[in-house]
């Protein structure tokens, strides 16, 4: 089945597991991470490096070890995490990258131009502290 909006394995690994770290004040460690989100030990650990690399968290080695923020929650947005993983968010006007279109009116009329910016603008806006309140705990 076709998906409008599609995000990344990667880019949901790194937020769940940012949202994880936020939540605690211990560590986190590559293994609850992989756990709670039934992704491989190895995919998540590269994705966490990236964001140890970005400056987002910090790694501790050893059998206590694991990852803590780095930054406050209050400082971090989703974009600053999504964009950590995928890049830079592409406004786009057209979807298939088109600068002028063969119609004289784009059949989508602009949708995933409003899309795009509907999105960036909440990834923006939205803290991961918001969701490292208890009431956003994972649910088992």
């Amino acid at each position: 089945m076709a998906r409008v909006v599609n995000i990344s394995e990667a880019a949901s690994i790194a937020m769940h597991g940012m949202i994880m770290i936020a939540q605690t004040s211990a560590v986190t460690n590559v293994n609850t991470i992989a756990e709670q989100t039934k992704s491989s030990r190895h995919h998540v650990a590269k994705i966490m490096q990236r964001l140890v690399k970005d400056d987002f968290i910090v790694s501790q080695r050893g059998p206590k070890g694991g990852f803590a923020l780095k930054k406050p929650a209050n400082e971090i947005s989703f974009l600053d995490i999504f964009e950590s993983i995928e890049g830079k968010i592409d406004i786009i006007s057209c979807p298939v990258g088109k600068e002028t279109c063969i119609f004289s009116l784009c059949f989508l009329q602009n949708v995933t131009h409003k899309m795009s910016i509907e999105f960036h603008n909440y990834m923006k806006t939205t803290l991961l502290s918001e969701y490292a309140l208890p009431e956003n705990k994972i649910v088992s």
